[in-house]
């Protein structure tokens, strides 16, 4: 058995053994809001549905981290949560820092859509997909909801939310401080102070800062800018109270993040090349990591949000309303992905003769630098397949100048506000209705260019006499205004409590393209593909849904909620990059001019609304004193329409669009239970398992059967607290937890063989004896394996000052983070996951 095997082995025998066992952090499922939520004793409290309630009476799923539980586990980020909550996960940062999709229960976020969860912090939605996994203030409680919360939370909440509760200021001054180093010169630093600055006026003023090289060094250029970071965050708020019955409360934030991009390298699936070189028929989970690129990558993040929020109370009724202005930039530099493909050995135009000239000196002067296998450097840069003696295969991100570059540019500001007016007496009927407004300005622009050896010019367009002349330009300026009214209704017969949501929202959406009217110096064809089918006119569409959301609630005794809520999850549509669809049936469905295939793909220039309708249903209950507590819920959930990411690699570059799978069908269990076995020792443990199946999916119809993309089949969170004291005056601290995340595919083309760019080549090439379908690719490789993390913490707690050793990932298990298959290009783009990580952190508090 191979040490991944023997690892996830161990980890599924003690589940089955611990399986009794659930996180007090994780403690049980609620359908929560945010606001000021605290914890009562050990019963944890909420503001679920504005209101102040105990999580155990909520009829729906939540995971939820205390104040208590953030400091034991070190958690600040959407990943930390993530990894401490069954049933959801999450990939992040592989590509630029911005770059997140969560998955809850079988929904995932689509890159380049909307994300498919609100992120909600003190009561705000937040709608930038880039602001998921930064830091967020003092947090005091995270509240991870799961199934559709449009109803009650808003936009994109088609999977869920997460709901975020920073520290308030009160009556006395307080702060703290912590600073750890872990190796790879890994440097956290966190530090905040609040308190009154005045009658009826207080702040909280927080820091954040955090520096690594990373866990890879480029070999070729010998510099740690792989997955090297450098972040710093200033969070401001203000509260006053304007009378006895109004309070203002203001938050300002500034992030800036400096480090690498395009953490991947890629992997061929085609098992008949394997006859030359196994190496071409590659598991993803096998993959060595060696990065080699000449291109010094980059990615900056520059973020920039101030909210304001007014609340007053008229004795019944309680009136919210806010407003939040949000601007986030983003670009990233990187080599590009076109050596294979010969798209930069050839010049239509005499100005693309320098980059010419470079590719073909770099390969040769790189003849025989060992790159990743089954690339190979060959005297030229002609692909193998028309000179296979003195050919070359690069792959991507090669150490010649011959893949040229990429920029890309994401630039987005939102303005946002929500008016709610909700009962406040207290009575057995609760009310709120209230109507939102959202404006989005969106920019976004992937280029690529000739590398000449003189570096990256960042724009969306360079021309051809300049030393980084364009061959692709994707670009294109969206504007999307969102309206939405909703209400919500809520009756407490006594021991049965009913509920009825309903939101309904209108996003008007348009875009128009920025690419300029020119020509790829390499091709003589125009600058983008698509172009060659038509002008790129300015689009427009409106996406409107209903979303209603039902919920039902028994408590026989005080200590046991079976509960049931159905409700409908909505998330627009919208526009990929104009020319898309022209440029993916020009090259992989045509399958009639020489070198050409039909891949029976389809994807339009315009992709429709996700809407999911999702039925849950549960018992949840404590005894013994609250000291064990237990959940046990099921669920179901038909998606139609879900928006999923495509990558296409070609001759003409690479395209990133968003299709749709017609429909998904999604049905699991959740089970978690935890114990307090003796005061100051507790053991807890969570099992999540997802069947999900492909019913529909026009795009491509021979993947009906297959799994959700991004969709783990289980997910298991075993581990064990102990707080207890040492002296009068020194506490000890102990906390593990341990996640193994279940078998996932990421791509709706799983078990299949499909014909690729090569299987048109072959046939027009140097080995054309061969048959065509010698080029297929098979993707049963591309499936990641199932994977143990065990992160623990322990240290001492004496008076104002603590010390503690972590280590993160500590069985040093060698895992993927993802696996985006290009499919018609034969192989995917894999990222690796956090490899080990152990420090020391102090800490101080006043």
């Amino acid at each position: 058995m191979t040490g991944r095997g023997l690892k996830t082995a161990l980890g599924l025998g003690v589940a089955a053994s611990a399986v009794a066992f659930a996180s007090p952090a994780i403690a049980q499922d609620a359908e929560v809001a945010v606001a000021s939520a605290e914890q009562d004793g050990d019963v944890i409290i909420v503001t679920a549905r504005r209101q102040n309630e105990r999580l155990q009476d909520v009829p729906a799923s939540v995971s939820v981290l205390t104040a208590d539980a953030l400091a034991k586990t070190g958690a600040d980020n959407a990943e930390d949560f993530v990894q401490l909550t069954p049933g959801v996960t999450i990939v992040t940062g592989t590509a630029e820092a911005g770059d997140t999709q969560v998955n809850i229960r079988g929904i995932n976020g689509a890159r380049d859509a909307e994300s498919s969860i609100a992120l909600v912090v003190d009561g705000i939605l937040k709608t930038n997909t880039a602001q998921l996994n930064q830091t967020q203030g003092t947090l005091r409680q995270v509240e991870i909801l799961k199934g559709p919360q449009g109803a009650l939370y808003g936009r994109n909440a088609a999977a869920g939310a997460i709901v975020l509760s920073t520290l308030k200021p009160g009556d006395y001054f307080e702060g703290g401080a912590k600073l750890s180093y872990a190796n790879h010169d890994t440097i956290e630093a966190t530090g905040h102070v609040a308190g009154p600055i005045g009658e009826n006026l207080g702040f909280v003023l927080s820091g954040y800062y955090r520096t690594t090289d990373g866990f890879y060094r480029n070999i070729f250029l010998d510099k740690n800018n792989v997955d090297n970071q450098e972040i710093w965050t200033v969070d401001g708020r203000v509260v006053a109270d304007l009378g006895p019955a109004t309070e203002l409360d203001v938050k300002a934030r500034y992030s800036q993040l400096r480090g690498s991009s395009i953490n991947f390298n890629a992997s061929f699936h085609l098992p008949q090349f394997a006859a030359f070189n196994p190496a071409f028929y590659e598991d993803v989970n096998k993959h060595e990591f060696r990065y080699y690129g000449n291109i010094d990558p980059s990615n900056d993040q520059d973020s920039f949000d101030v909210s304001a929020k007014v609340e007053h109370d008229f004795g019944s009724t309680m009136l919210t309303a806010w407003a939040l202005y949000s601007d986030v930039d983003q670009s990233l530099v990187a080599d590009g992905t076109s050596a294979d493909f010969a798209r930069y050995i050839g010049a239509a135009d005499p100005s693309g003769l320098a980059a010419v000239n470079a590719c073909f000196a770099s390969t040769a002067d790189l003849t025989g630098f060992p790159v990743n296998q089954p690339g190979f450097i060959g005297q030229i840069p002609v692909p193998f397949l028309f000179a296979p003696a003195t050919g070359s295969t690069f792959g991507p991100y090669s150490p010649t100048t011959c893949d040229g570059t990429q920029y890309q540019m994401r630039n987005q500001t939102d303005i946002s506000g929500e008016v709610r007016l909700a009962s406040n007496d207290g009575g057995p009927l609760s009310w709120q209705v209230g109507a939102y407004y959202l404006n989005i300005d969106r920019e976004t622009a992937v280029t690529l260019g000739a590398d000449t050896g003189a570096g990256v010019i960042e724009g969306i367009y360079n021309p051809p006499d300049s030393a980084n002349p364009s061959s692709l330009v994707l670009a294109d300026a969206f504007k999307t205004d969102v309206y939405a009214a909703f209400g919500n209704v809520e009756y407490d017969f006594g021991t049965v409590t009913a509920g009825l949501a309903l939101r309904y929202d209108i996003e008007d959406r348009k875009s128009r393209s920025l690419v300029p009217t020119a020509t790829d110096p390499f091709t003589g064809g125009p600058i983008n593909p698509g172009q060659a089918f038509g002008a790129l006119s300015p689009q427009s569409a409106k996406f409107k849904q209903l979303q209603p959301k039902v919920s039902l609630s028994w408590e026989p005794t005080p200590d046991i909620n079976v509960y049931a809520n159905w409700g409908i999850g909505f998330k627009s549509g919208g526009f990929n990059n104009q020319g898309s669809q022209a440029l993916i049936d020009a090259n992989f469905n045509d399958g009639v001019t020489p070198g050409t295939i039909n891949a029976n793909v389809t994807v339009e220039d315009q992709y429709d609304k996700e809407v999911s309708s999702a039925f849950e249903a549960g018992v949840k209950g404590q005894f013994a004193n609250g000291r064990i507590t237990f959940d046990l819920a099921g669920y179901y959930t038909t998606i139609d329409d879900m928006q999923f990411f495509e990558f296409f690699v070609g001759s003409y570059g690479l395209l990133r669009v968003v299709s749709n799978i017609d429909k998904v069908e999604v049905m699991g269990a959740e089970f978690n239970l935890s114990a307090e076995v003796v005061e100051g020792w507790k053991f807890y443990g969570a099992f999540n398992v997802t069947d999900s199946e492909i019913k529909e999916n026009s795009s491509r119809p021979y993947t009906v059967g297959n799994k959700s993309p991004y969709t783990a089949d289980y997910t298991i969170n075993l581990g064990t607290e102990i707080d207890t004291p040492v002296n009068d005056s020194t506490d000890l601290i102990v906390r593990a937890d341990y996640r193994i995340t279940g078998p996932t595919w990421f791509h709706s083309v799983q078990d299949q063989e499909r014909p690729t760019i090569f299987s048109g080549l072959i046939p027009i090439s140097a080995v054309n004896f061969l048959p065509a379908d010698f080029g297929n690719a098979r993707y049963d490789v591309a499936r990641r394996d199932a994977f143990g993390i065990l992160n623990v913490r322990a240290g001492l707690e004496f008076g104002n000052f603590s010390i503690f050793a972590f280590g993160e990932n500590i069985l040093g298990e060698d895992y993927i983070s993802e696996a985006i298959p290009a499919i018609e290009f034969g192989g995917s783009f894999i990222s690796p996951g956090a490899r080990q990580l152990y420090g020391v952190e102090l800490g101080v508090k006043f």
